[in-house]
């Protein structure tokens, strides 16, 4: 469900009660690991966190003038979404993820190219999202896209 909100805060406050604490843990988490350089704002009705254009002029190939989409939060119908792209973009990422889930959570992976889907709330691995997010640095991102693009 695409949000109108125009700020991550606003977003979370449009929530259920249940998956507003999960998306603010979420975010907590991704805020506290995220390398330096990402910065957090909205993007196509979700909580993103993107390579802004001062670091990346080009911005988004989709839309040059959107920034430099890396990871994106949302509360979709049925599951919160944790958007990747480090896990599309990097085989070595992915493969690092999908061994260590299991250790983290009782329930299967349930993901796409670049999303993850938790169905309960409960059973969110944050340590493993906060490992995850440390894995790749802007100047990263923006080497692996560059190839990918």
């Amino acid at each position: 469900m695409k949000s109108h909100a125009s700020s991550p805060k606003e977003y979370i406050q449009e929530l259920p009660l249940e998956r507003g604490i999960a998306i603010e843990l979420l975010t907590g988490v991704i805020k506290k690991h995220l390398p330096e350089g990402f910065v957090e704002t909205m993007g196509y009705g979700m909580i993103a966190y993107v390579v802004p254009h001062e670091r990346y002029p080009a911005g988004y190939h989709c839309d040059p003038s959107l920034p430099l989409p890396f990871i994106n939060v949302a509360s979709q119908k049925n599951f919160v979404a944790l958007y990747h792209m480090g896990l599309y973009a990097d085989e070595k990422t992915l493969a690092w993820f999908q061994k260590e889930y299991p250790k983290y959570s009782k329930y299967k992976l349930n993901m796409g190219k670049s999303c993850v889907r938790f169905k309960r709330m409960d059973d969110i691995p944050y340590q493993l999202i906060g490992m995850l997010c440390s894995k790749i640095s802007v100047e990263d991102w923006i080497k692996m896209y560059e190839k990918i693009k």
